[in-house]
């Protein structure tokens, strides 16, 4: 039964809705069934979803409810629902990577990380739309639906890509957190657009079996959440070794909680370089100003630091994921007949015309870009950054040649992880958002770091207005 004092389960936090559900304060049924009524209410105006999976969700909801009663709770997120992008597959469920052309795309296997949260208990409310092929930054996809940024419900904006349906579920509280992948800002993107906190991990440490690949070598999935507190929690139960994913294998992560809550009182903190302040908007450079005087009054160094090379610099080598892609989705590009958006299959057909010896470079120009980031930040425990140079734009001023992802792209090439969080607001109300990237395997620290913000600000708790009208 409900808590009287819970009139609306979907604004509770993932954490605080799985400590009611723990304390008995709130029926999983109850919780399930308050997300499914607001989805079911605001869904086909925002077109997150794909598919939808009400039947089976309010049965594991009213297992879940049984097991807790019964003295059998799994763990701290029993119960708690999620959503999943999708490219990850559920063995006998539809998984199209955002294709329309792999509408009937049938999974044999189920992901790593879904097993992880089903094991803990969680639900799945569905499955979130996403860029074709996961490769796109503003969130379009011309066959399978471009999701509504639910800031603006009068002009249709950019959600952000590639996750971009996980991103408008959790802002509209469709969902209390969900699953996105990051190969190029791919978490991060619509967590800035949509007013989130998303997690980009190192490359293994989350295991990426089951999930249809971008970039073999990049593809990293991650939490996209409401707080930095839940991010942690579910980046806990994702990642770890996975025998079905090499790349897992002897990385084990520190548990971020402990450090999570421990401030910024002396560490050193680097602005970004003076001249990648070109070409980023006066709101979101404003933002960027107040959040690092809140980590400086909170105790952090904030200190200059330079490269030999710049964002963009870093970014040119993201042809690495277009040879990656050609090689997973090849039969798909090169059949004329087959359903695919022009913008996608041009850049997968742009990884088809780079030679072995060209790839090869950029990934030894990776190797180098990686060794004189860790010489420039000697001594430095994290980047600060915005997460990108402007707030959502409308679709209709989309241009698909120029990508969103100065900000997000060199996380990936060298291997880094971020973290992004909300950190202001345009005068017109939309999101602002600032990005936090620490070396390999540091994700503690990018925690910690935004863990501080966000106890000092509130731009994490709002929610886009309307949508209770």
């Amino acid at each position: 039964m409900t808590d009287r004092s819970i009139s609306d389960p979907t604004t509770l936090s993932a954490v605080e809705l799985g400590r009611a559900i723990a304390a008995r304060r709130l029926s999983p049924v109850d919780g399930v069934e308050a997300y499914l009524a607001r989805i079911e209410r605001l869904e086909p105006r925002l077109g997150a979803f794909t598919a939808l999976y009400g039947a089976d969700a309010r049965l594991a909801a009213e297992a879940a409810d049984k097991a807790i009663r019964s003295g059998h709770a799994i763990g701290p997120l029993h119960g708690v629902p999620v959503a999943l992008k999708d490219l990850i597959d559920l063995e006998g469920r539809i998984t199209t990577g955002g294709s329309a052309a792999q509408r009937t795309r049938r999974s044999t296997v189920t992901a790593t990380i879904a097993r992880r949260m089903i094991g803990q208990g969680m639900i799945v409310l569905g499955k979130t739309h996403t860029v074709e092929f996961a490769f796109g930054g503003w969130g379009t996809n011309p066959h399978m639906g471009t999701p509504w940024n639910p800031w603006d419900l009068a002009t249709h904006r950019t959600p952000g890509g590639s996750s971009s349906g996980s991103g408008v579920a959790v802002a509209a509280r469709l969902a209390p957190w969900a699953i996105g992948t990051d190969t190029g800002g791919s978490v991060r993107l619509p967590a800035s657009f949509c007013g989130l906190t998303g997690l980009k991990v190192t490359v293994g440490r989350i295991s990426t079996y089951g999930i249809i690949p971008l970039s073999a070598t990049l593809d990293t999935p991650g939490p996209m959440a409401r707080s930095v507190e839940d991010a942690a929690a579910l980046y806990a139960v994702l990642s770890g070794p996975d025998p079905l994913d090499p790349l897992t294998r002897g990385i084990v992560p520190a548990d971020p909680l402990p450090t999570m809550r421990r401030g910024v009182r002396g560490l050193r903190l680097a602005r970004m370089p003076a001249r990648e302040r070109e070409g980023v908007t006066a709101p979101v450079l404003e933002a960027y100003e107040r959040s690092l005087a809140v980590l400086e009054t909170l105790g952090a160094e904030i200190v200059d630091v330079d490269f030999p090379f710049s964002f963009d610099d870093a970014a040119r080598s993201m042809n690495i994921s277009a040879v990656e892609a050609y090689h997973f989705n090849r039969a798909l590009v090169d059949d004329p007949a087959a359903e695919l958006g022009d913008a996608v299959r041009g850049r997968v057909l742009g990884g088809a015309k780079t030679l072995a010896s060209d790839y090869f470079a950029m990934r030894r120009n990776m190797a180098v870009m990686r060794a004189q980031f860790e010489a420039a930040m000697d001594g430095i425990d994290a980047l600060l950054t915005p997460t990108t140079g402007t707030a959502a734009i409308p679709v209709s001023d989309v241009d698909e040649d120029v990508l969103p992802s100065r900000f997000t792209r060199f996380g990936n090439i060298l291997e880094l992880c971020s973290l992004a969080l909300p950190n202001g607001r345009t005068e017109g109300g939309l999101p602002t958002s600032l990005q936090i990237t620490c070396r390999p395997y540091e994700e503690a620290m990018a925690l910690r770091v935004g863990h501080a913000v966000q106890q000092a600000t509130d731009w994490h708790r709002a929610s886009p207005p309307g949508l209770d009208g």
